[in-house]
């Protein structure tokens, strides 16, 4: 596939990132980190992104023509999947954070932040995956039930 072909996923992959960076950018004004303490916005960014991501790649891979008629858009995983969860989404945050708890002497809050954000993360996708499927066989019992 050529460059051209793959301009429209670019695109969309950039105005996705935009949306999720804008939106992560907009939570760190609302919750603002003071310095050295916990970094709650960053932590509950990250797993509110992956519980979306695990979700999402449910209802657009696993399930998408049970849910309409017609299958996703091409457009719609790099958009919403690359795009708006990468864009939200910040492993570099994250590393700089947890870099700055253990250099300011406080091993314990950097540790604690860098193995919790990743098992919150990972349950986070867990649950997000089991919570789209959950969603879908509660939808197609009530449509087989209004048959």
């Amino acid at each position: 596939m050529g460059l051209r072909a793959e301009l429209p996923v670019v695109g969309v992959v950039a105005a996705g990132g935009a949306l999720g960076a804008s939106a992560r950018y907009g939570a760190g004004l609302l919750w603002p980190t003071p310095q050295g303490a916990f970094p709650w916005t960053t932590f509950t960014v990250n797993v509110a992104g992956c519980a979306l991501l695990g979700a999402l790649m449910v209802l657009v891979t696993e399930r998408p023509t049970e849910w309409s008629t017609a299958p996703p858009h091409p457009l719609l995983r790099p958009f919403l999947g690359t795009g708006f969860c990468g864009g939200f989404t910040t492993f570099s945050t994250y590393s700089l954070e947890t870099e700055r708890l253990l250099s300011a002497g406080d091993p314990t809050r950097g540790l604690l932040y860098l193995g919790g954000t990743l098992v919150a993360a990972l349950a986070a996708v867990g649950a997000g995956v089991a919570g789209a499927r959950a969603v879908h066989a509660r939808a197609g019992r009530g449509r087989v039930g209004r048959a």
